[in-house]
């Protein structure tokens, strides 16, 4: 048996599972003290990320003064929810980002799609026509402002595919 074995670094990787701290899998689950009252809330971080996916009530323990301790089966169903609570704000945000329309014209149909390209210091939009073999025909830099909808789109096409002021 080898007794030289290096201990110090042995489990550096290994999930922390603690009472008020866990973390596995990506995520990392934090009980902290209630700011709006006397009780608890746990916050859910995602590895890498500086704010909380998630923060909500966390239940008091049997002594109503301590909060419970979190296990595998909760720990779990916190990740699913910070998981769907990420999902749908990506989704959100891509609705936000990301419009089409189509219209119908001489040639046929045209698929107009409009990406916001959310630059903090100079945002702005591509405003692009996609014919029915998929072909893009035209593609112009929009303000961010620019509100997509059929009739500013066949504006767009009758105007010659020239950019658009707003």
């Amino acid at each position: 048996m080898n007794d030289n074995i290096d201990h110090e670094h042995e489990g550096e990787d290994a999930p922390v599972q603690e009472a008020r701290l866990w973390q596995a899998n990506g995520w990392t689950a934090r009980v902290i003290k209630n700011e709006d009252d006397e009780g608890w809330a746990v916050a859910m971080y995602k590895d890498g990320e500086a704010e909380p996916a998630l923060v909500g009530p966390w239940t008091m323990g049997r002594d109503k003064k301590n909060p419970k301790p979190l296990d595998v089966n909760a720990f779990n169903t916190l990740v699913k929810t910070a998981s769907e609570v990420i999902r749908r704000h990506e989704q959100h945000l891509h609705a936000i980002l990301h419009k089409n329309t189509t219209i119908s014209t001489g040639q046929g149909e045209l698929k107009v799609t409009l990406d916001i390209v959310p630059d903090d210091d100079d945002p702005y939009g591509i405003l692009a026509a996609t014919d029915e073999m998929g072909e893009q025909v035209a593609k112009v830099r929009v303000p961010a402002s620019f509100k997509l909808s059929p009739a500013s789109a066949y504006a767009w096409f009758e105007n010659d595919f020239r950019a658009p002021r707003g």
